[in-house]
């Protein structure tokens, strides 16, 4: 079991297990990044006990409404922006349930802004402004764990009394000690140093996806193992409703594609048919 004692030790920014990167070949470099990936997947797994603390947790206040605020800078900013934009398309659940802010706003999404993540006020005004209560979750994501904007919204979440998580990959980290449920992935060194869009990135996009999945599952958003809320944006979607459907109903396709576009999800299609 990984201890969680405090350390001044960065693992985030540790050298690479590698030297000389700019000498490999194409072939060594990619052989190497995937040796490296490899070890995400375990990393994750000996977070499994942490992911389920936390997810317990949202899923009782989110079944009286509340809301999955994700808070971040930089690479983990976009990926939890990332998340949330794609939880209402696959689960057909309102922009409002999963919502992703990153220090210096949306221009951060494309490129950096400076010193956005340094001010630790910084979250906790932008929380405010969603009306943030005491059904809701905050999620900090923070490869290194001490990102100023972060590690404040959290506090004052927390100060609060919001329920806290956090993702970092760094053990014992700042923003591990201010977080009521803490996640810890620690994946090691990255292959280029300090690069944290490599492993980092990898782990806190999986722990995300894992959260988001589960809790749309437990509040009925997924039938078997379909996504029978999912949104109608393109015919890729209409289409593959559409089986799920004929599959369900063992009806024409036709005709299952004229319920399904009739009432606007697999779901209500269903349950149209069998009234």
């Amino acid at each position: 079991m990984r201890s969680t004692a405090k350390t001044k030790i960065s693992v985030t920014e540790s050298p690479s297990n590698f030297e000389n990167l700019d000498k490999m070949s194409i072939e060594e470099l990619l052989t190497h990044i995937n040796e490296e990936d490899s070890k995400v997947h375990i990393a994750v797994k000996q977070a499994l006990p942490q992911i389920k603390n936390l997810v317990e947790q949202i899923e009782v206040r989110m079944k009286k409404g509340g809301r999955v605020f994700y808070l971040g800078a930089g690479t983990s900013g976009r990926l939890g922006v990332l998340d949330a934009s794609e939880i209402p398309p696959t689960f057909g659940v309102p922009e409002s349930m999963v919502i992703g802010l990153i220090a210096g706003g949306d221009v951060a999404l494309r490129k950096a802004v400076e010193a956005a993540e340094d001010d630790p006020d910084k979250a906790w005004a932008s929380l405010q402004g969603f009306n943030i209560n005491k059904n809701d979750s905050v999620i900090g994501i923070a490869a290194s764990g001490t990102t100023p904007y972060v590690i404040g919204g959290i506090v004052h979440a927390r100060e609060n009394g919001i329920l806290t998580g956090c993702i970092t990959c760094n053990p014992g980290s700042r923003i591990a000690e201010v977080t009521e449920y803490p996640i810890e992935a620690i994946v090691g060194p990255e292959f280029v140093t300090g690069s944290t869009r490599l492993k980092a990135g990898t782990a806190q996009k999986m722990i995300l996806n894992m959260i988001t999945t589960t809790i749309m599952i437990k509040l009925g958003r997924v039938k078997g193992n379909k996504m029978v809320n999912m949104m109608l944006s393109n015919k890729k979607l209409v289409e593959r409703g559409t089986q799920m459907i004929v599959e369900e109903l063992n009806i024409q396709a036709d005709e299952a594609r004229r319920l399904l576009l009739l009432h606007g999800s697999v779901k209500k299609a269903i349950e149209a048919f069998n009234q």
